[in-house]
């Protein structure tokens, strides 16, 4: 019997290579993140295969599972204790090696595999590895599944069971770009820079954009695990000011960036000038909506309040649901609602049919923005940008904040605000027009200016947003109010970045 997990191990010792190492705020609410080796060892890793495997044969998914993994000194040997954990599961495994997070969900299209395991950290830094697990194509894991999963690995309540098996795939690279440039290719002459930050999607990235007939500038696509210039996380100010410096050089069209695992699409416009990814969804939608009569979109609570006051939107008969943050939440709500398209503010974009199968590619999103721009004529990217209604808005800022306390902060904060709601209580000289709670808190006042404050579901940290359509000063005095009322919790820490 394979031993059960504990979480208090410590690398460099005899018990840590024999028993399994697990730390429980790991499983976050739609996928996994550890630190490696201070948080899960490979024995662990087995475990959550063993767990992972276990949970399909309860669920009565059949158990054929592809699997692949991200560019990290230390994910090949991930995938490969994965793939042992399953198999000992009764799991037959379809091992497609390394690959962006898309590709493994494209994995299971192509191959008719209903389950998907792909070992990745995304965005975060080196040292984090995690798994994005689904087992309902194009759907991710959400907090029911993790939950079960949880319980299962922590409990060593996996069972093994005969029939499992091992087979190599080893061109899902290859028909992952062939199904991308199967379309007419792109009429307006487009120059594009395709920044990966050496990340997995250097692989992928400048080959796809050139076989739908743009100009590809690369940079730093060169695959190197160390990531020497900066983390590829297209939110990372670092990430976006090389994107910038190579626009103005080249006088390129747009610039695209693409996290580390590849689901992620950031964006510069041809004036070398960051624009928000809910920003840049505001601006698909337009396009999109001209095109599909009555719309339907999804957005998470972080993202611009344009989707719903937008004229163009208005009259092109668009509509937009707001929900929770996080990329399993607004992918299984897009599927709900048959929505042309679901929007996060970090970039990951969900296009349905007849665009996309339903889950989140930055390649896709990338391929779509050309489009857009394809179709403007000879707007360029600052032209469609400047023609949306004038906002002032915050990146998404991140105090520290542990995994084991955020969650119960978070409750204080949406306590505190329903109560001055309640009691009528001005922000600004503004009463509360409402709350939205779906996710955290997100308060909206009476001028439209807004302010977010929500727990992340992928590191220990809060995350905060703020807006407004009226003035820079509102969206920083929203600002103030939120970080008053944070800072009066000793528990919360030093943001990443702040406005």
């Amino acid at each position: 019997m394979f031993p059960t997990p504990r979480a208090d191990l410590v690398p460099n010792t005899a018990d840590n290579e024999t028993t399994p190492q697990v730390k429980p705020t790991g499983f976050r609410e739609y996928d996994a993140r550890w630190l490696f080796p201070e948080d899960i060892n490979l024995r662990g890793i087995q475990a959550l295969g063993m767990g992972l495997g276990t949970l399909l044969h309860e669920m009565g998914v059949e158990p054929r599972i592809s699997v692949g993994h991200d560019y990290r000194s230390y994910s090949g040997s991930i995938q490969q204790a994965l793939m042992v954990g399953l198999m000992s599961a009764g799991a037959q495994v379809y091992d497609i090696g390394l690959a962006l997070s898309p590709v493994a969900y494209f994995s299971q299209f192509e191959l008719d595999v209903p389950a998907v395991a792909m070992v990745t950290a995304s965005h975060n830094e080196n040292g984090w590895t995690g798994v994005k697990m689904g087992a309902s194509r194009p759907l991710t894991f959400g907090p029911d599944e993790m939950s079960r999963l949880k319980e299962i690995v922590l409990a060593g309540a996996y069972e093994s069971r005969p029939g499992g098996s091992y087979n190599f795939v080893p061109d899902m690279r290859e028909r992952y770009m062939a199904d991308l440039a199967n379309r007419a290719p792109i009429g307006r002459k487009l120059k594009v820079v395709a920044a990966c930050g050496n990340g997995t999607a250097g692989l992928f990235a400048e080959q796809v954009l050139k076989s739908i007939g743009v100009d590809v500038i690369p940079l730093d696509c060169e695959l190197d695990y160390n990531f020497p210039r900066y983390n590829p996380n297209p939110e990372d100010m670092e990430m976006l000011h090389a994107m910038r410096d190579k626009v103005l050089e080249t006088g390129a069209d747009v610039g695209l960036a693409f996290d580390g695992d590849g689901d992620r699409c950031g964006v510069v416009d041809n004036e070398g000038e960051e624009i928000f990814a809910d920003k840049v969804g505001v601006m698909l939608a337009r396009d999109l909506s001209a095109q599909h009569e009555n719309a339907q979109f999804v957005v998470d609570v972080k993202s611009t309040g344009l989707f719903l006051t937008d004229p163009v939107l208005i009259a092109n008969g668009a509509k937009t649901d707001y929900w929770k943050t996080g990329h399993s939440y607004i992918k299984r709500r897009s599927h709900e609602l048959g929505a042309l398209v679901g929007f996060e503010k970090s970039g990951h974009y969900f296009f349905n049919e007849p665009i996309g199968r339903g889950y989140d590619d930055g390649l896709v999103s990338a391929i779509a923005i050309c489009d857009m721009l394809d179709r403007a004529g000879d707007k360029t990217m600052a032209d469609l940008k400047n023609a949306l209604p004038k906002t002032w808005g915050s990146p998404t800022m991140s105090p520290y904040c542990a995994d084991e306390t955020k969650y119960g902060i978070v409750d204080k904060m949406v306590a505190e605000y329903q109560k001055l709601y309640e009691d009528g209580a001005l922000i600004q000289g503004q009463k509360i027009l409402e709350l939205i709670t779906v996710n955290g808190v997100r308060i909206v006042l009476e001028d439209g200016t807004w302010g977010l404050v929500r727990a992340s579901s992928n590191k220990p940290g809060l995350v905060v947003v703020v807006e407004s359509p009226t003035a820079e000063a509102n969206m920083r005095a929203m600002f103030e109010d939120i970080d008053t009322r944070l800072s009066a919790h000793s528990e919360v820490g030093e943001y990443d970045q702040k406005i």
